[in-house]
């Protein structure tokens, strides 16, 4: 007792493998929806019973076969494309299966599914990772097929859809458009292809937005491209690696992780300026949740953009910071960055006045810079002596302050002294969060604040 389960392919005879036309030759009962005859019905031999059922019926199918096959007769029970892509096979075996029939023997053939056929008709659109969905809900609740249709846009797979609209589910496809749209260019390639390697086979190529789900029917297959997929003539092109390679130079590795940073962080309400800082930020740090406790004045990378490029001078609490700073812009602008913790007259001051270097080297810097962008790290007691400073000594009237000190003790007072401070720009992160890492790329984000029209759309 044997039931082969054998797919037709998409429909033109010569897609229909050796194996199956041997298997359709011999079968004594061939079993399928009574429009798949036509396709397998050359090499059926003289006296097959054929039993058709339809769509609808695959469980009686499956059924039937089983009830034939214990007769004694080889059953082959048919379906088009590929016998256990949406298909058959499934079926025929959880029913044996659940049934117990140990006796039947079971084969599966395979078959040029739909989808593959529709490849190769437009070339190479599947030269990437890819995925079948079916749109039909009759077995299959539709949240769950919504759940992979978020998943196959969100994933940028070259996406094939099989049962995509009938009579009866017409809005579907309207509504995966629109998940598409949620995580797709609107110009990415679709094409819609009815009836493939058949007499009638049409094919529509168009793009995600202009897609037309009243162009569909049951004998079509939709095929959606990915991020990376194009067109060229008449046919879709999916790379077999990204277009945008794998990074490997330091620069292009710098490159897309800013992509990936600003994308998390394009909808915060920010100005471009400041998510550039952000991004950079977080580049350094590679926590996300920076951005949560960046905080700063609205203008303030734009105003020290403007003061670096000039070749204003920069202060520091400490030499790390400094070290932190790119080299590379403070050459093309000619800063001069100055750090006067390990200065002999620095810590002399800090032993006379009884306060910490960082702060000594501070206030000797405020009387040779009053105007400088500073820049605290590491200390807090630092950021203490510029806002005494700011309240106290109208000389003293600097570009800006970064304050990121990090650390437990004074920390959040003086970065909270900082944010109270009125006409004078300033960024901060609030928190315990900071580090000299963190203060020179806020600096470096102000000497390379024209990148950012890279990533961020006015």
């Amino acid at each position: 007792m044997k039931i082969t389960i054998a797919g037709l392919g998409p429909g033109d005879i010569n897609y229909i493998l050796p194996i199956v036309k041997n298997v359709l030759q011999r079968a004594d009962v061939i079993i399928g929806y009574d429009y798949y005859f036509q396709f397998g019905e050359t090499f059926f031999k003289e006296g097959t019973e054929l039993i058709s059922m339809p769509l609808g019926k695959e469980e009686a199918r499956a059924h039937k076969a089983i009830e034939k096959a214990k007769e004694g007769k080889y059953v082959v029970v048919i379906g088009s494309g590929d016998a256990s892509i949406y298909s058959m096979a499934a079926i025929v075996y959880e029913i044996v299966s659940k049934e117990n029939h140990e006796t039947i023997e079971l084969e599966t053939l395979p078959g040029i599914s739909a989808f593959l056929a529709v490849g190769s008709k437009l070339g190479a659109p599947l030269g990437h990772d890819f995925c079948c969905i079916s749109l039909s809900d009759l077995m299959t609740p539709w949240n769950s097929i919504e759940k992979r249709i978020r998943a196959a846009a969100m994933g940028d797979f070259v996406t094939s859809l099989y049962n995509p609209k009938s009579k009866k589910r017409h809005w579907q496809l309207g509504r995966l458009k629109k998940l598409f749209l949620e995580e797709r260019a609107p110009a990415t390639p679709v094409a819609i292809v009815r009836h493939v390697t058949r007499p009638e086979e049409n094919v529509i190529l168009t793009t995600l937005e202009a897609f037309n789900p009243e162009d569909v029917d049951m004998f079509c297959l939709v095929m959606i491209g990915n991020s990376q997929t194009y067109r060229f003539k008449d046919y879709l092109i999916t790379p077999r690696g990204y277009l945008n390679r794998k990074p490997h130079t330091g620069k292009e590795i710098q490159q897309e992780s800013f992509k990936i940073v600003t994308e998390h962080i394009k909808e915060l309400p920010f100005s471009i300026s400041n998510k550039w800082a952000i991004t950079r930020v977080i580049h350094t740090t590679g926590i996300l949740e920076d951005s949560n406790h960046y905080s700063a004045t609205p203008n303030a990378i734009e105003n020290w953009y403007n003061h670096l490029k000039n070749g204003g001078d920069i202060v520091t609490d400490v030499t790390m910071v400094k070290s932190g700073i790119t080299k590379a812009f403070t050459k093309e602008f000619n800063n001069q960055i100055h750090c006067l913790l390990n200065e002999e007259a620095t810590e002399l001051l800090a032993k006379l006045d009884d306060i910490t270097r960082s702060q000594a080297g501070i206030r000797k810097a405020i009387e040779q810079y009053p105007n400088a962008l500073y820049v605290v790290g590491n200390a807090p007691t630092a950021l203490f002596e510029i806002v005494d400073q700011l309240r106290d000594n109208d000389s003293f009237k600097p570009i800006g302050i970064v304050g990121v000190p990090v650390g437990f003790v004074n920390v959040l007072e003086a970065k909270e002294q900082l944010s109270q401070t009125k006409n004078i720009d300033w960024v901060i992160i609030e928190g315990n969060r900071g580090g000299s890492n963190v203060a020179a790329a806020i600096v470096n984000a102000a000497f390379t604040l024209p990148e950012a029209s890279n990533y961020f759309k006015p």
